[in-house]
C-alpha cells in the first residue's frame, strides 16, 4: 500500500485518539467533582465536553470549532457563574449555614465527649514502629502496640506494661504536631475497658460520640438524651427548645431573599437609598466627563492655541496613572485632618470640610474624583470625533451669525451624540458598578444610621453587596447573591432602554 493511502488512515487514527483521550480526561474530572458533590461544576463539566465532542466531531459544525473556544469561555466564565450566583439567591446560603445537610449531619456525629480523665502521653520511635508511652495514673505505665498500616474499625489496640517493650527517646512537640491526623484514628483500650483516643497535643482521654443517628435522621445526644430534629426550612437542627445547633446546612428558600429586599422595610429602605445614589452617581460621572472632555477637546481644536502636543499629553496622563495610586492619592489630599485640599480652604476662607463625615460632602468628593480618573476617556474619543466633523458646516454657520453656543448645540452635539451613544452607556454600566473607587475612597462610609444590614451613604449596590456577603453580617451570601441578581436585571434593563432611546442598533 502506498504512503499516499496510509497517511488519511493515519490522521484518522489520531484524530479519533485525541478525542478518545480527551473524553477520558473529561470524564474523569466530572466523576472526580461528582465524588465530592459538586454537582454543579460536574454538570458544567458534562455540558462543556458535550458540546466540544459534537462540534468537533460532527461535518456539520465544523465551522463552529474554530469559535468554539470562546463559546466555551463564555459558558465557564459568564453563563454558568451567573447562572450559580442566581441559584444561591434561592437558599439560605451563608457563614452559618455552609454544608450540605449530608455534611453538617456528618460533623455533629463526629462530635466525641470526655467521659472520663485525662492522661498525660509521649511518643517514641520503636524498632516495630511509632508506639504511645501512656500514664493512667493507677493502672501504671503501658505502652501501645506500633501504630503501623491502617486501623480495624471496631477493634482498639491493648496496651501492654512499660517494661515488655524497649523505648527510645520521646520524640519532641513538632513531630506529634506533624503525625496528629495519624494518631487521632487510633483507638486504644485501658486494662478496665475503657475506650481512649488522642484528646489535645499531650493527653489520652476516654472520647465518647456525642450524638447517635436514629432511624428516622433525627441526632440523639448521648449526654443529656435530648433529641435534635432536622428543620429543613430554616437548614438547622434543633432541640425541643428551638434552640439551633451549629452547623447549619443550606437547604432552599424560593423567593424568600428577594421578598426581604423587596418587602423588609429596612432593608428596602436602604436598598432604594443606595439605588438612588448609584444611578445619580453613574449618571452625573457620564454627565461630569463629557462636559470637561468635550470642553477641553474643543479648546484643543482651537487655532490660536500654541503647544497643543504638550496639553495632549498633560490632559491625557491622568488616563495613564493606575486608577488604584490615583484614588489613594486623593484619599490624602481631601483628609480632614491633614489633607492639602483642607489646608488650602482653611488658610484662603477658614473652613475645614468634613469630606468623610458629612454624606453631601463625601458623595461631592467621590464625584469630583471620579471625573477626574474619567475625563481623559471622553477626552481622546471627543477628540477624534471632532475632527471627522466637516469644518464647512462651522464656516456656513459663521456666515448666518451663529456663536460658540449655537455651534455647540446645533452642530457638535448632533454629530456627535449617536457615535458617542453606546460609549457612554458603557461608561455608566462601569461607573454603575465601580467597585474599587468606592472601597479604597470612602469604603462605602458614612454609615446609615440605623441601618440593619452593613450599608454606608456612599455605597453603590455593588459594594454593599460586597459588605453583605463578605463584611459585617455574618456573611449573608444567599442576600448579596438576590441582590446581585437584581442588579444584574437593573443594569441589563436601564442598558437596553438606553440603547432604544438613543436607537442604537443592537
Amino acid at each position: 500500500m502506498s504512503e499516499s493511502l496510509r497517511y488519511p488512515s493515519f490522521r484518522k487514527m489520531l484524530h479519533w485518539s485525541l478525542w478518545l483521550l480527551f473524553n477520558a480526561l473529561a470524564l474523569y474530572l466530572v466523576v472526580a467533582l461528582y465524588a465530592q458533590r459538586q454537582i454543579a461544576f460536574a454538570l458544567l463539566g458534562l455540558v462543556v465536553t458535550g458540546i466540544a465532542s459534537y462540534v468537533f466531531i460532527s461535518r456539520r459544525t465544523y465551522a463552529h470549532r474554530y469559535i468554539y473556544p470562546s463559546l466555551a469561555g463564555m459558558l465557564t466564565f459568564v453563563i454558568f457563574p451567573l447562572l450559580y450566583t442566581v441559584g444561591i439567591g434561592f437558599t439560605n446560603y451563608s457563614g452559618t449555614n455552609l454544608l450540605s445537610f449530608e455534611q453538617a449531619q456528618r460533623y455533629l456525629l463526629g462530635q466525641t465527649y470526655v467521659a472520663g480523665d485525662r492522661y498525660p502521653f509521649s511518643l517514641h520511635d520503636s524498632e516495630d514502629g511509632p508506639r504511645l508511652r501512656i500514664d493512667l495514673g493507677a493502672q501504671g505505665v503501658l505502652v501501645s502496640p506500633p501504630l503501623e498500616g491502617e486501623p480495624v474499625q471496631g477493634e482498639p489496640l491493648g496496651l501492654q506494661p512499660e517494661s515488655e517493650v524497649s523505648l527510645g527517646e520521646p520524640l519532641p512537640l513538632r513531630d506529634v504536631i506533624k503525625r496528629r491526623a495519624e494518631l487521632e484514628r487510633w483507638v486504644l483500650r485501658s486494662p478496665e475497658g475503657e475506650l481512649l483516643r488522642l484528646y489535645g497535643l499531650r493527653e489520652m482521654a476516654e472520647a465518647r460520640p456525642q450524638y447517635r443517628l436514629l432511624g428516622n435522621g433525627d441526632l440523639l445526644d448521648n449526654r443529656s438524651g435530648e433529641r435534635l430534629v432536622a428543620n429543613h426550612e430554616i437548614g438547622f437542627y434543633v432541640d425541643a427548645e428551638g434552640h439551633k445547633v451549629a452547623p447549619g446546612f443550606t437547604v432552599y428558600t424560593g423567593l424568600s431573599n428577594f421578598a426581604r429586599v423587596l418587602a423588609d422595610p429596612d432593608i428596602r429602605q436602604n436598598f432604594l437609598q443606595i439605588f438612588a445614589w448609584t444611578v445619580a452617581f453613574a449618571g452625573l460621572t457620564v454627565l461630569f466627563t463629557l462636559v470637561v472632555g468635550l470642553t477641553l477637546a474643543s479648546l484643543l481644536q482651537w487655532e490660536l492655541v500654541r503647544g497643543k502636543p504638550f496639553y495632549r499629553l498633560m490632559l491625557i496622563l491622568p488616563y495613564a496613572v493606575p486608577a488604584f495610586i490615583s484614588i489613594l492619592v486623593f484619599k490624602g489630599l481631601f483628609n480632614q485632618n491633614f489633607g492639602e485640599i483642607n489646608l488650602l480652604l482653611n488658610g484662603l476662607f477658614g473652613i475645614r470640610p468634613d469630606w468623610f463625615s458629612d454624606p453631601t460632602l463625601a458623595r461631592c468628593m467621590i464625584l469630583i474624583v471620579n471625573t477626574w480618573l474619567g475625563y481623559p476617556y471622553i477626552l481622546l474619543l471627543c477628540m477624534g470625533l471632532l475632527q471627522a466633523i466637516p469644518r464647512d458646516l462651522y464656516e456656513a454657520s459663521a456666515l448666518d451669525g451663529a456663536g460658540p453656543l449655537d455651534n455647540l448645540l446645533r452642530i457638535t452635539l448632533p454629530l456627535l451624540i449617536k457615535p458617542l451613544a453606546p460609549l457612554l452607556i458603557a461608561s455608566f454600566a462601569f461607573n454603575f458598578n465601580n467597585f474599587v473607587l468606592i472601597t479604597l475612597l470612602t469604603r462605602g462610609g458614612p454609615d446609615i444610621i440605623g441601618a440593619t444590614t452593613p450599608a454606608g451613604t456612599t455605597d453603590l449596590l455593588v459594594s454593599y453587596t460586597y459588605r453583605i456577603a463578605f463584611q459585617d453580617s455574618g456573611q449573608n451570601f444567599a442576600l448579596a447573591a438576590a441582590i446581585a441578581t437584581l442588579i444584574f436585571i437593573l443594569v441589563g434593563a436601564m442598558a437596553w432602554l438606553n440603547l432604544k432611546l438613543t436607537k442604537v442598533k443592537v
